[in-house]
């Protein structure tokens, strides 16, 4: 069984509108009375004049006006004098319907889909999270909590299967990545924008500072001494030949490096743009880039290195959610911060999120409704309806008081306008 839900009374509003409650229907007994008192005494008057008989019909009715509306008014609430009357203890007696026609009317009128979106429409949820976010204590806050949070999210994401599902997951898709046609698109890209043409002037001059290294030339005056005939060699031709070899490369060299029109780049380029293509269309050299891909994919040093930075990151998120170091938290905060100013900036965004909250809230709504509907019904049920009747009494109970005055005064209006009446007849 469900507690009774209880109401308090403490607060200075409720005493002072309690105190009043009191003064107001004290005042309505003693007009009650009085009523009651005029007219005893006017018919005992009666005989000493006509005219009491009119101040006695209208004490008469006052009463009994005074005294309907006081039973009419306790009747809403509880049983008059404690008697078992029917009808009385309206509230009480109907609680339970009184709370499934509140939940069904909350539910019918309030949850509709019509004012629901009309409502959320009027919220501007995309201002409202960009200035939040923009608040600088606010981001930081958010930037603490968030880290409090990895370090828990990553243990659980390890002691589950989530880390193998993931791997798992990356894996296939890196599998499945087609590498050739976005080796030869990315390449293409390159020779477009003429950045292939600093890496073969980056070429050329690693290729002409090997050559000219002592080192390299006597190698291959080695190679040229060997080739040629011994007469020639008498004459250190090997000599001449390493040096003009040289010269010319060379000069060949800088001729490419400061000629942009130079022959050389345009074969460069068709060269260039020939394998591009073979590379994008040949099955051969997509099957060599997918066996490679392959291969190191399945390299035991790529898994260690994985397990490395995931060990690493793990390591950096838990030291900045202990307050070892700042600069995570300081990038998150500057991150969320960021994010409220450009979401501030774009009003297009802006109207895409409260579309998209209006559509979010309005859906939940919409599907929640019927158990918002239950759970009020459920939650009147369970009041208790005598803290609940003076709860009600407390805040409306003057005004209700007040009806007792109405039905003393209306009612004896109306008594003495029938004695009126009565005494016009007999003279007639």
């Amino acid at each position: 069984m469900t507690a009774p839900a209880t109401f308090s009374f403490v607060s200075p509003a409720d005493a002072a509108r309690a105190a009043e409650l009191r003064r107001v229907k004290a005042l309505a007994t003693l007009v009650l009375a009085g009523t009651l008192a005029l007219f005893v005494t006017a018919k005992l008057l009666l005989p000493m004049h006509p005219a009491f008989g009119f101040v006695a019909a209208f004490a008469e009715a006052a009463t009994i006006g005074g005294l309907a509306d006081w039973y009419a008014v306790v009747a809403l609430f509880r049983r008059p004098l404690g008697l078992p009357i029917p009808h009385t203890a309206i509230i009480q007696g109907n609680q339970h319907r009184i709370a499934d026609k509140l939940g069904k009317f909350i539910e019918a009128h309030f949850l509709q889909a019509a004012p629901v979106e009309a409502k959320l429409r009027q919220v501007d949820f995309g201002s409202f999270i960009a200035d939040w976010l923009r608040d600088r204590k606010r981001s930081t806050d958010l930037a603490r909590f968030t880290l409090r949070l990895l370090p828990e999210a990553l243990s659980a994401a390890e002691t589950s299967d989530l880390m193998t599902f993931i791997t798992r997951r990356v894996t296939a898709q890196l599998q499945g990545i087609d590498l050739a046609p976005l080796a030869a698109g990315t390449l293409r890209a390159f020779v477009k924008e003429g950045r292939h043409q600093g890496l073969l002037d980056d070429i050329l001059r690693a290729v002409h500072q090997s050559l000219t290294q002592a080192e390299t030339m006597a190698m291959v005056r080695e190679k040229i001494r060997d080739e040629l005939p011994t007469l020639l060699k008498l004459y250190r031709a090997d000599k001449f030949l390493v040096k003009r070899i040289v010269a010319s490369v060379t000069t060949f060299f800088e001729e490419v490096q400061n000629d942009a029109k130079h022959p050389f780049r345009g074969e460069s380029d068709r060269m260039v743009l020939s394998f591009v293509d073979r590379l994008g269309s040949d099955p051969a050299y997509a099957g060599r880039i997918d066996g490679l891909k392959r291969d190191l994919l399945a390299r035991p040093e790529l898994a260690d290195l994985a397990r490395n930075v995931w060990s690493n990151t793990r390591s950096f998120i838990e030291r900045s959610a202990s307050g070892e170091t700042q600069v995570l938290q300081q990038l998150l905060a500057r991150m969320f911060a960021e994010a409220g100013e450009a979401l501030a900036g774009d009003s297009e965004l802006r109207a895409e999120i409260n579309k998209g909250l209006v559509a979010v809230f309005g859906s939940f709504i919409a599907d929640q409704k019927s158990g918002v509907s239950t759970f009020i019904a459920d939650q009147v049920k369970a009041w208790d309806m005598g803290q609940l009747i003076s709860l009600i009494e407390i805040n409306i109970g003057r005004d209700l008081q007040y009806i007792r005055f109405n039905g003393s005064l209306i009612g004896g209006l109306a008594g003495l306008a029938l004695y009126t009446a009565e005494v016009v007849l007999r003279w007639l």
